[in-house]
């Protein structure tokens, strides 16, 4: 099973197109519409707009729908690498590899042109997976169209490349982002007793969130401190203003919102102690992602079907993934393809998705429908 050397060239044409033209989460426009006319001009799938993110349809046969899903936005982190097809778009670039994720899926339409499935598919171009906003739009098509199974991949570098990489059960953690602002009196720096400066109250929750994921119940917790903020630094001034980030992440969401009470008890606690008052906010809340067996064993199977190297991940990768918020509806699976074992890590600046495991995206792609 291998895909024609035409329709892989022009696949990695459109990869390197994307890549040039890449748009933030919720403001894939432009994403969109090259995708769009890709698949109008060289397939005869069924496009369906949902203002925002769309879908694309092949139907056939009685059995129960199967669904794909790739990623639509990019980082807001400058092109630091020379390529021919560098981003456009200053501030904004493909360093997560979703522009070879969509490639695949629209590999997978141009097949699906000449190939006999007893079953519909549905391709799912998805949006704003970077900030967990994009699974949720589209999860009601899951129910309204009856669909049965859904898969997504993911690249992985520090695995030999075309390899399928695979965990059972959860896979990626739970995550989310916990902003909280402490508002008090700013006052002159010689009398700071005049004043209520947030500085020790930020200071004191800080370390106590050194200690937040100490004993969890399900193995890894993290609560990583993104961000402090207290005063501008002038040296006659005891501030008023001052906050603090952090991102809790776990592998069981309860555990997850347990760090989040207590964090936000301590603020409130401490609030108190220095005549404070405090607001918090919520973002980037991603699910457990966590695999269906029997979807992930029809994954190995067919892998090992092709000939492809299959390997078990020890480890859950760390990284959140919104793909989890189809997978509490809908049995599925995501796997991962490795880039190779030195191939530069996501989200860094040497990174650029690695065109030659195009081929064994759209291969299993194939394989599973």
């Amino acid at each position: 099973m291998n895909i024609s050397q035409d329709n892989l060239d022009r696949i990695i044409e459109l990869r390197r197109l994307l890549h040039s033209c890449p748009d933030l989460s919720l403001n894939e426009y432009g994403t969109i519409r090259i995708l769009q006319e890709f698949l109008q001009e060289n397939t005869s799938l069924k496009i369906v707009d949902m203002d925002g993110w769309f879908y694309a349809v092949a139907e056939a046969g009685d059995a129960e729908p199967i669904a794909f899903r790739a990623e639509l936005d990019a980082l807001p982190m400058d092109e630091c690498i020379s390529l021919p097809y560098a981003s456009g778009n200053a501030g904004v670039s493909h360093k997560c590899g979703h522009d070879g994720h969509m490639a695949a899926l629209c590999g997978l339409a141009l097949e699906l042109e000449n190939t006999e499935v007893d079953r519909t598919v549905y391709l799912i171009f998805q949006p704003a997976e970077e900030t967990e906003q994009g699974a949720v739009l589209c999860a009601d098509l899951i129910h309204e169209k009856g669909i049965d199974e859904i898969y997504a991949f993911h690249n992985l570098s520090a695995y030999p490349e075309g390899s399928i990489v695979y965990r059972k059960n959860l896979t990626q953690p739970a995550s989310e982002g916990v902003m909280i602002r402490m508002h008090g009196k700013q006052s002159h720096a010689s009398a700071p007793e005049e004043g209520s400066s947030p500085a020790m109250a930020i200071a004191e929750l800080a370390l106590f969130a050194c200690g937040l994921a100490d004993n969890s119940p399900a193995g890894m917790a993290l609560c990583t401190i993104v961000g402090m903020e207290c005063g501008d630094g002038d040296f006659g001034i005891s501030p008023g203003e001052g906050s603090i980030n952090v991102t809790l992440r776990a592998e069981e969401e309860s555990f997850m919102k347990e760090m989040e009470s207590k964090f936000l008890n301590k603020a409130e606690e401490l609030a108190a102690q220095y005549n404070l008052h405090t607001e918090h906010e919520i973002h980037d809340y991603f699910p457990e992602t966590r695999n269906n067996d029997e979807a992930l064993q029809k994954i190995i199977r067919k892998a090992t079907e092709i000939g492809l190297s299959v390997i078990e991940m020890e480890e859950l990768w760390r990284a959140s993934e919104d793909f989890g918020h189809f997978l509490k509806i809908c049995p599925g699976a995501i796997f991962y393809i490795g880039n190779g074992n030195d191939y530069p890590a996501l989200h860094t600046g040497n990174y650029d998705f690695n065109d030659r495991i195009l081929e064994t995206a759209i291969n299993m792609f194939l394989a599973l429908c």
